[in-house]
Order: C-alpha cells, then sequence, then structure tokens
C-alpha cells in the first residue's frame, strides 16, 4: 500500500527503513497516539484512523472478551521505581503503568512492567491464544510492545525485550526488539501521526480476510465502497440489526425511573420493567416523567430520549455528548453551502421519492382503475426524469408536488376493498395541518414516526441532521432527516398505513375528532408504533450490493454511504431504489 505521505509503508519487511518527512511535534492540537492505536495502524490505517481521528467504536464480543481479559492489569498493582532505583532493586513488578514520549509522539498504559538485574520488560496482555507464527506473535502485536519499549527507553530505563500474555491459552511469548522492529515502529507512529495530521482517510482493504470479523466493519463499509470503485460485489459483512429497539411510553402521568441496570415504567395499572441493555432509544410521548436516575443511565449508555407531543410530533431530544466525528459535519457543511452540490443532491433525491412512489402505487393500486393507474405510472417516471434535470430548487419544489398529487389521486385505491367501502376511511386528498380524516391522521403519525427514526440514525453516524440540502434550515427543523426520509416515505411510512387498515389492526374505533383535526386514540397509536416497528424490523435485499439486511440496519447503511459521499470516497450518493 502506498503512503500519502511518501514513507515506506509501515508494514514492509525491510530493515533499512528510513523515513523521508518527519511527524508533526506533538502539541495540544496534535495529541498523543495511544501504542493500541500504532497496532491498529500496522493491522489496518483505516481502522486506526476511524477510531483515533474520527471517534469511532463499536463493540463486539471479541472487544467485550478483551475487556474482560484486563480487568486484573487495569486494575493496576506495585510501583515502577524510578530508572536509577530500577537498576539497583533486584526484581519488581507494576501493573498499568502510563508512560509518554514527547519525541515521538506517543503514549501507552502498559499493562505490566517486570523488572529484574536492572533491566525492565513490557508485558503486554491479549484475549486470545498465542499463534503459530515464526517471530512469536503477529507484527501488530510485537509493534506495540515495541512501542512501549521505545517509551521506557527513553524514559531512561534499560529494557532488552518485551513480552506478551496470551490469556487464551496462557502462554507467555518473547519479543525480540531487534532493528527491524524498531525501525518498523517508528516509521509506523510517523505514518500514523502524518495521516492524522492530513485529515485524509486511508481506503479500504480490499477483499480483506480482516474485514470479517472486525466490529467496524458496518462503519467502515469496505466492501461498498470497493463495489463503487472497482465493482467488486460486497460480501455480507454488515451485522444484523442491534437487538435493542426503542422504547415508547404514551400513558399519560407515567413515570419512567430505574432500578440497577432497569427502568422501570409505573402507570396507574402497574409497573412494567425493561432492562436498560434492550433499550436504543426512550420516546415520551405527553405528560410522562423522567427521574434524574433513570436519565443519568441512559446518557452513561448513550441512549438518546426523544421527547413528543401527544400526537407524535418530536419536540426535543436529550443525548449524551454527542457524536466524536466531526469530519462527519464538517463535509457535511461543507456541502450544504455549495450551491451546485445541494441541488445536484436535491434533483436525485426528488427522482428518488417519485420513482419509490411509482414502484409502491405499481405494485399496490387495485384493479378497477386500470386507465387512470396507468396514466399515474408514466406521469411519476417521466417527472423523476424531470427532476434529475431541474434547474433550479423551484422547479423541484413544483415537481414534486405535481408527483405527490398523481400519487395521493390514487391512494384509496391502494386501500382493501372493506376498508374503501367504509366511510371513515373515505379518503380524497392529503392534508397535514390539520389531517382531516383518519387515514390521514395515520399518514402524518407515520411522517413524524419517519422523521424521528431518521434524526436518530443520522445523530448516530455523526451529522448534524439540522442542516438538509433540500429542505432549507429553520429553526427546530430537522431538515437533514427530512431530505434522507423522502425516498422512504411510501416504503416504510405509507405501507404501515395501508397494514394497520387493510389488516384491520386500526379500526374506525381508533379516532377521536377535535373540530377539523381527526386523531388517534391511544390505543390506535400503539397498535400503528408497533406495526412501523415491525416493518423496520423485516429485512429486504439492498438492490445495489445484494445482502440481506432488516430495514432497520438499511438506514443506518444509506446514511453512513452518504458520509463516504460527502468525504469524496464514493462519486455520487445511491439512493435506494426499490425494484
Amino acid at each position: 500500500m502506498s503512503s500519502p505521505s511518501g514513507l515506506l509503508p509501515a508494514s514492509s519487511a525491510s530493515a533499512q527503513l528510513t523515513l523521508e518527512l518527519p511527524a508533526p511535534p506533538a502539541s495540544a492540537e496534535t495529541p498523543l497516539v495511544p501504542a493500541r492505536m500504532v497496532n491498529e495502524y500496522v493491522y489496518c490505517p483505516r481502522l486506526a484512523f476511524l477510531e483515533w481521528v474520527d471517534g469511532e467504536w463499536a463493540e463486539s464480543g471479541d472487544t467485550e472478551e478483551g475487556r474482560r481479559a484486563h480487568v486484573r492489569v487495569d486494575a493496576g498493582g506495585g510501583k515502577l521505581p524510578a530508572p536509577a532505583e530500577a537498576e539497583e532493586r533486584p526484581d519488581f513488578a507494576a501493573r498499568s503503568v502510563t508512560l509518554a514520549s514527547e519525541s515521538l509522539g506517543v503514549i501507552a498504559k502498559m499493562d505490566l512492567v517486570e523488572g529484574e538485574d536492572g533491566t525492565v520488560t513490557p508485558v503486554d496482555t491479549k484475549k486470545g491464544k498465542r499463534p503459530h507464527v515464526a517471530a512469536g506473535a503477529y507484527e501488530p502485536e510485537r509493534v506495540q510492545v515495541c512501542v512501549q519499549a521505545l517509551i521506557l527507553r527513553e524514559a531512561g530505563y534499560k529494557v532488552s525485550e518485551g513480552a506478551i500474555w496470551y490469556a487464551g491459552s496462557r502462554e507467555r511469548v518473547r519479543i525480540a526488539l531487534d532493528d527491524a522492529l524498531e525501525a518498523k515502529t517508528r516509521a509506523a507512529i510517523a505514518e500514523l501521526r502524518l495521516t492524522a495530521a492530513a485529515g485524509r482517510l486511508p481506503p479500504p482493504l480490499v477483499d480483506s480476510p480482516k474485514c470479517t470479523k472486525c466490529s467496524l466493519a458496518g462503519i467502515c463499509l469496505p466492501d461498498e465502497v470497493a463495489f463503487f470503485r472497482r465493482g467488486l460485489a460486497p460480501r455480507p459483512l454488515n451485522p444484523g440489526a442491534d437487538t435493542a429497539l426503542p422504547l415508547y411510553v404514551q400513558t399519560p402521568g407515567a413515570r419512567v425511573a430505574k432500578s440497577g441496570e432497569t427502568l422501570v415504567i409505573e402507570t396507574e395499572e402497574g409497573k412494567t420493567e425493561v432492562p436498560l441493555g434492550d433499550v436504543s432509544e426512550l420516546v415520551l410521548h405527553g405528560p410522562v416523567a423522567l427521574t434524574t436516575p433513570a436519565l443519568g443511565a441512559l446518557l452513561r449508555e448513550e441512549v438518546p430520549v426523544t421527547w413528543a407531543s401527544s400526537g407524535g410530533w418530536v419536540l426535543g431530544h436529550t443525548v449524551a455528548t454527542g457524536h466524536r466525528n466531526v469530519a462527519i459535519r464538517i463535509d457535511q457543511y461543507r456541502a450544504a453551502f455549495d450551491e451546485r452540490r445541494r441541488l445536484v443532491f436535491a434533483r436525485s433525491l426528488v427522482a428518488a421519492k417519485i420513482r419509490n412512489a411509482r414502484v409502491f402505487l405499481r405494485r399496490n393500486a387495485k384493479a378497477g382503475e386500470e386507465a387512470e393507474r396507468e396514466a399515474a405510472l408514466e406521469a411519476l417516471s417521466r417527472l423523476a426524469d424531470r427532476a434529475l434535470h431541474a434547474a433550479s430548487e423551484a422547479e423541484l419544489l413544483g415537481l414534486e408536488g405535481e408527483a405527490a398529487s398523481r400519487y395521493f389521486r390514487l391512494f384509496p385505491t391502494m386501500l382493501g376493498e372493506a376498508a374503501r367501502s367504509f366511510p371513515a376511511f373515505a379518503f380524497e386528498k392529503r392534508t397535514r395541518r390539520p389531517p382531516a380524516d383518519p387515514v390521514n391522521a395515520l399518514l402524518s403519525l407515520g411522517y413524524a414516526l419517519l422523521t424521528r427514526t431518521w434524526l436518530s440514525v443520522l445523530s448516530a453516524v455523526g451529522f448534524d441532521p439540522y442542516l438538509g440540502f433540500y429542505h432549507r434550515p429553520r429553526f427546530g427543523r430537522p431538515a437533514l432527516a427530512l431530505d434522507m426520509m423522502e425516498p422512504f416515505r411510501p416504503i416504510l411510512a405509507d405501507s404501515t398505513v395501508l397494514q394497520v387498515i387493510n389488516n384491520g389492526e386500526v379500526k374506525a374505533d381508533g379516532f377521536i375528532s377535535a373540530g377539523p383535526a381527526v386523531n388517534l386514540k391511544p390505543h390506535a397509536r400503539r397498535a400503528f408504533m408497533a406495526a412501523y416497528e415491525r416493518r423496520l424490523d423485516q429485512e429486504t435485499t439492498h438492490p445495489l450490493f445484494g445482502y440481506r439486511v432488516s430495514m432497520r440496519r438499511l438506514l443506518e447503511v444509506q446514511a453512513r454511504l452518504l458520509a463516504r459521499h460527502l468525504a469524496g470516497e464514493i462519486d455520487d450518493y445511491p439512493h435506494y431504489l426499490v425494484r
């Protein structure tokens, strides 16, 4: 792999490795690199950049096992004597020792430092079993030990070798600190620091077996990026959707408290307990109380809290410190303030929305309106093509409005016979403020839920959901969430509306009129929310990549593809288009 800095690769086997360009000096603006990140860089430069520079992280079984393996060493114990004292003491052991080197620009938390006969040995703990390789350990692990040795030497200690303790096989492996390993380590440190200073994400590994076990595969998207660059079919690397799900609390007067690692929802009917680990988001509708201990626990677990009106409209969010990957937001702001890029994205967005609406209408419109149906399908196809060449946002708005009029004119034909003949579900046109009939009330709630879903996804990925490309910024309006939901309106919201009506999950007695407005009663709202969450859990085949993924996970994939597009890794953003 070539290096943008002009350095020889950190993975080179040459002992004559030389640096052509020094890394910038460490300062408050260029913090010290953890030794573990140097290990990651030798293993995969992109992984190291994502974790250290962008602040990305994803838990997995391997990371949890590694944490358990370090419980003892992280607890500390013993004291590392000064260099002069270490030479005089016969032996000692110090655990969880943190030292840094300003000249190298690195810092290391050493699991164990042993002293014997005037020399010290850094011992690193790994969770797995000892690999049967000639050098005794894999190169990234040996480099990490060498970083620790270099730091100890600079601090004045005598170091002749290092060691790795493999917890899985309970074996200790000696690491020889020869000139080749030292040169390789210094090159890796400098290259990582230069890559971080340049702020450019390294390219993904191509068809590498390393990706199959990487916990960040769903964030990195190595095969998806390679698909656009080289046309290679992606492997099914993306993890399945998290088992944690949104928790909705909408009973007026309910109280959400905390007991241990459990959320306790108290209502007049009794108590319901939900483990914290099963909650991806807490959504509170109307007058619901949340205790401070419960809120603190949710923030520590980075579980967002959404505050909504009784009707389902989002009022605000309570989140932890926020996503640390500021590079995503910088790319987003740069594109959002570029008029040409904004228009290009808006064109493709509106075209995708119209195409998905056309497919949804083609699949679901009932027989009996054949001529009108075919005319509408032809018109929608033509409007989608015109959207791709619109000269302005004003023209796009006109095309979108015409397409919506065509689509909703035939929306009643997608209702089942029983629903269509039932006066309560009569639908003439789309009305929003306020919804004038039960179908419009369901559509409004569906779009509100979809907005909230996209807002959560975008925030989790690292975007600013309030700055969009098509929808203009306005106080309190999540413009980017409104952008991204457009192609998914028929797929997720409209389909849920048809499902609950045609299957009888929501009946005419689930609504109440208040003047010109029609609202859902609590039991109907609960039924609709349950159906919407089931729709998110349904699996689909990604039309570009070919792998199966839940709709919930697909939204995150699309958000991360947007990040890759704005960063310049993908030329055109691939909207999700149903077939």
